[in-house]
């Protein structure tokens, strides 16, 4: 078969076939025109989920009369004109493909009016035919309307799901462009009757409700405000608590510059932020937005714009990775249920990324009694975790001293007024079964799983005290070669100096090998052959790994659990209250090690409602 060019029509359809994959993809390419037009209002009328009808109508800067047959023309758009332009594309479309692509799979209208214009126009597109442009009625802005999704693609009609289930990728995508753009009045009917009405938010309250119709009411109550700048980028949003997990990821919401986008760098610094809290199959829910200099991501990557690619993903990993990880590390038990209505948890300044996790900050949390900072946990610890500690890392820290066990007493005069002085968790009124403690604290009642709290607090001070003491590494004996990509030994040489700092010690014996001299004490026994490939895989990948840090904080978990106070131990009050004391000065303390809850929180009105009190 001879060389030869293809008909304009089969070249928008087979461009089609990478954008137009199902009634959702056309509602996407129109209302992120919509957004790029300036428009305040978007209406989206569906008719039987999408096929029969999708009409996308806004209040934006319309389209000039001689410029709507090049609006349905391939690769003609307005918003870039230069690959300067590319290289810094800050609106959601730039392709120039979405129009034409649509109108040839579909009959497709056009309507159109600019503001001072004596009337609008309209153009229609059938079968690749496209009719002259002529008055219609119509206010400032634009109408599109695309009937028969599909009609001469037969192929690919089969291919669509049933009316409702067309319909719920419609309103999912909706909901997901109204969370990047708060300030637009989004509105959906479907076969002529109203499903959602997305209001515009003025302020951040309004912006968090509008997170809360598209992530459910109880979100707000569950999740942490983040916000941070550094190093020219800023992150900003919401991100569930552990306990907020989920089965399946399927409440992840990332913006880059205000575009919905799938990554697998960020992928993998939520991940590693969560790791340490979050149970094991459980997903994280967020919404979280990240502003850079639109030359420092790629936009260009996919027909469907779902993916980019950075080009500093190294310091995007470790920015994510960083914000979210002390933003999770300032979540102490009882605080966030006091504090629900709290401001933007306060962030460092991150000067640049680097190789491993950073250091605690201080964070802001209200003044309990001095009582308070001088309780100590006095439940007959077991000193062997501490022991294995010294051994591990030579002399003890301060936060590995043996506890004092002064016991904690609520100030004078608290329980007559709970709302003066009563610490998050509250105190201690029973033990149940010898596992849980009972507390009333200024909401309710408290019930927390002794083994799980104290099992955290024990953990946590390990990690801080392998952070402030020498950290030991051994010699190998022999040193082991390994062989590894030309990729990973290259990493291997790019991070010797950070992989040093954790004792790892490796050099590159050729394009595709590694040499292992020394590892850290901890791990001795560990499989150094896996743990290395597995260390440089991820260094490869994404420039950074924790897998060491991981693996040390898998032993010292071990060790905390073993070193913790075991069900079935009666403790008195004085030891109640200061198991409760620790678990609010306590980092993550809302979890144990392994991601499970160590406390609930029951309402007054939950209380109410359990006897019908009131009814």
């Amino acid at each position: 078969m001879p060389i030869r060019p293809l008909p304009p029509e089969l070249i928008n359809q087979i461009a089609a076939g990478e954008v137009i994959e199902r009634p959702a993809s056309v509602v996407k390419e129109l209302v992120e025109n919509s957004i790029d037009a300036g428009a305040r209002r978007i209406e989206v009328d569906i008719e039987q989920g999408g096929v029969r009808l999708i009409r996308v109508r806004d209040d934006g800067g319309g389209i000039p009369r001689d410029e709507l047959p090049l609006a349905v023309a391939s690769h003609a758009t307005s918003k870039i004109g230069s690959f300067d332009d590319l290289e810094r594309v800050a609106s959601m479309g730039f392709r120039g493909e979405a129009l034409a692509s649509v109108s040839s799979v579909a009959r497709f209208s056009l309507t159109s009016r600019q503001a001072g214009d004596d009337s609008a126009w309209r153009i229609e597109v059938d079968g690749g035919r496209l009719i002259d442009p002529r008055p219609a009625q119509h206010p400032q802005g634009t109408t599109i309307e695309v009937r028969d999704l599909f009609y001469n693609v037969p192929a690919r009609r089969k291919f669509l799901r049933a009316e409702r289930t067309e319909f719920a990728h419609i309103d999912d995508l909706l909901k997901s462009l109204a969370l990047a753009r708060e300030g637009v009045d989004i509105r959906l009917s479907h076969n002529g009757k109203p499903v959602r009405l997305l209001k515009p938010a003025r302020d951040e309250n309004a912006a968090l409700a509008r997170v809360a119709e598209v992530l459910g009411p109880e979100f707000p109550g569950q999740a942490l405000r983040v916000e941070h700048e550094a190093a020219g980028m800023r992150l900003s949003g919401w991100v569930g608590l552990p306990t907020a997990s989920r089965s399946q990821a399927d409440q992840q919401y990332f913006y880059v510059n205000g575009r919905l986008v799938r990554d697998r760098v960020v992928a993998h610094a939520v991940r590693q932020a969560y790791a340490d809290v979050l149970f094991h199959g459980r997903h994280a829910v967020f919404v979280l937005f990240l502003e850079l200099d639109p030359a420092g991501v790629d936009v260009n990557v996919h027909p469907a714009k779902s993916e980019v690619r950075f080009r500093e993903q190294r310091l995007i990993h470790d920015f994510l990775f960083r914000t979210l990880h002390e933003a999770l590390a300032h979540t102490r038990a009882g605080h966030v249920a006091a504090n629900a209505d709290a401001a933007p948890v306060a962030m460092p300044s991150m000067a640049g990324a680097s190789f491993g996790g950073g250091a605690p900050v201080a964070a802001s949390y209200p003044a309990w009694p001095q009582a308070a900072s001088q309780s100590r946990l006095s439940l007959g610890v077991r000193e062997e975790p501490l022991a294995d500690y010294a051994t591990l890392f030579g002399s003890a820290s301060p936060s590995s001293s043996p506890l004092p066990t002064t016991p904690w007493t609520p100030p004078p005069g608290a329980e007559a007024d709970e709302a003066a002085g009563v610490p998050p968790l509250g105190y201690a009124i029973a033990q149940l079964k010898n596992i849980y403690v009972l507390a009333e604290n200024a909401h309710g009642l408290v019930l927390v799983d002794m083994h799980a709290a104290h099992e955290r607090i024990t953990y946590e001070k390990l990690k801080n005290g392998r952070v402030t003491a020498n950290l030991r590494s051994q010699m190998l004996l022999v040193p082991l070669s390994i062989a590894v990509s030309a990729k990973e030994a290259a990493a291997a040489e790019e991070h010797a100096e950070a992989l040093g700092e954790w004792g790892l010690e490796l050099s590159r014996s050729g394009p595709g090998g590694v040499v292992v001299r020394r590892i850290p004490s901890l791990l001795e026994g560990a499989d150094v052959s896996q743990l290395t490939r597995d260390v440089l895989a991820e260094l490869a990948q994404h420039g950074s790994s924790r897998r060491l840090e991981e693996l040390e904080n898998e032993l010292l978990s071990t060790m905390a659990c073993h070193g913790s106070v075991r069900a079935g131990r009666r403790l008195g009050i004085p030891e109640m209250n200061a198991l409760l004391r620790e678990m609010e000065a306590t980092e993550r303390s809302g979890q144990c090690n392994h991601g499970r809850p160590t406390w609930v929180q029951l309402s007054l009105g939950e209380l109410d409602r359990l006897f019908l009190r009131g009814r």
